[in-house]
């Protein structure tokens, strides 16, 4: 699935709007397209064997035996200078862990495809019939069918993203809603299989890699002590910036107490001219208290953008207008988002939105899931 972010490509800007029409029309594709399980599975199994050989490859090309406090692992040579596996590594930390999650992640995820093949193959040979007819009848004749209200409902939410004429894409989405539902009970059937059954687990989650990011000065929600710190780079004027606001929004909602939300700017100048400025707007009003008030208003306003309109979003905020034109005509805070926008680059941000979590990266508008996932890791690390 296409990540969502707004590309870092700013000296090549017709090639970053290329990119990110290509993004959105995948963000639709696959919103219609109803691959089967057996597609995605060879899909899973080909990217981990490409990230397992990857890092094969990884270890064995510097000698995986060598031990760090021996001579240097030697990638290559230019004249009497040497480049190490160790200096290579540590420029691309941060990408390594990603492909050492991802390959988790398929792992995992092909564990539990296998643990729902045993636990249904075992019940369907207890009551003496084939897997087939036991998923027939606990399964495909129990799921609610999709009603019409339920296809107008998901088509309403879902506008902006969905194209066809209307009698081809209800039929579309009624065919999705219906693969979503039985997909539901099924899960929900081995769930309580498992119940019954003695299933363990030895796949351990990889050590993640984490980088550390300064939050001193930066705006943030929520407790100073959470155990669990959302460190997000943005761009006032990145749509995927605006969608993943509910996300993070709900976020706080339901770990409310223990995560803390940090906002640091990272504008996209090559995308969005603007956005700078809506950075400094935005630290303008946050001197008079309404950050995170602002914040909210630009996200929501991201066609109004002109000197003009943040000035009116601080008369809609009721905020000191004379101080605040002052400081965003005298370009006070120029000086700090480019600091953002400097160390965003240096811990490797490509795009935005971009996260860290615990100092963990995270790229793009995910789901609500994703954040979970994540979270969850790290609060039971924090409760050992």
């Amino acid at each position: 699935m296409a990540t969502l972010t707004c590309p870092l490509l700013a000296d090549r800007v017709t090639r970053a709007k290329r990119d990110l029409c290509q993004t959105q029309q995948v963000s639709r594709a696959h919103m219609l397209q109803l691959i089967s399980r057996q597609k995605l599975l060879k899909r899973a199994i080909g990217l981990l064997f490409f990230f397992s050989s990857l890092f094969e490859a990884r270890f064995a090309f510097g000698g995986e035996a060598q031990e760090k406090n021996k001579a240097p692992r030697v990638a290559a040579r230019v004249a009497d200078e040497v480049v190490t596996l160790d200096e290579i590594e540590k420029t691309v930390a941060s990408q390594l862990a990603q492909l050492e999650e991802q390959r988790y992640q398929l792992m995992q995820s092909k564990l539990e495809e296998l643990i729902a093949e045993r636990l249904l193959a075992r019940e369907a040979k207890r009551r003496g019939i084939a897997v087939e007819e036991l998923l027939k009848a606990e399964v495909l004749s129990k799921f609610s069918e999709v009603t019409e209200v339920d296809v107008t409902a998901f088509i309403i939410q879902n506008k902006g993203r969905l194209q066809g004429e209307t009698a081809e894409l209800r039929l579309k989405v009624r065919a999705y809603l219906g693969e979503q539902k039985v997909a539901q009970q099924r899960s929900a059937y081995v769930a309580s299989l498992e119940r019954s059954a003695r299933v363990e687990r030895f796949l351990k989650e990889p050590e993640p890699h984490r980088v550390t990011v300064k939050v001193e000065g930066a705006f943030a929600k929520g407790p100073r002590d959470a155990p669990v710190t959302i460190v997000e780079f943005s761009d006032f004027q990145c749509p995927y910036c605006r969608n993943v606001v509910t996300t993070v929004n709900e976020v706080m909602r339901q770990y409310s107490g223990r995560v803390k939300w940090v906002y640091r700017d990272f504008p996209i100048v090559g995308l969005h001219p603007q956005a700078p400025k809506a950075a400094e707007a935005a630290r303008c009003a946050g001197e008079q208290g309404k950050f995170w008030e602002y914040h909210d208003l630009l996200f929501d306003h991201q066609a109004q953008a002109t000197a003009a309109d943040f000035k009116r979003f601080a008369d809609q905020l009721q905020l000191d207008q004379k101080s605040f034109a002052q400081c965003l005509d005298s370009g006070k805070h120029q000086a700090a988002v480019q600091s953002d926008i400097e160390e965003g680059a240096q811990l490797g941000i490509t795009g935005t939105p971009s996260f860290f979590i615990n100092g963990r990266f995270l790229v793009g508008a995910q789901p609500l899931e994703t954040f979970r996932k994540v979270i969850d890791s790290e609060l039971r690390r924090h409760s050992k």
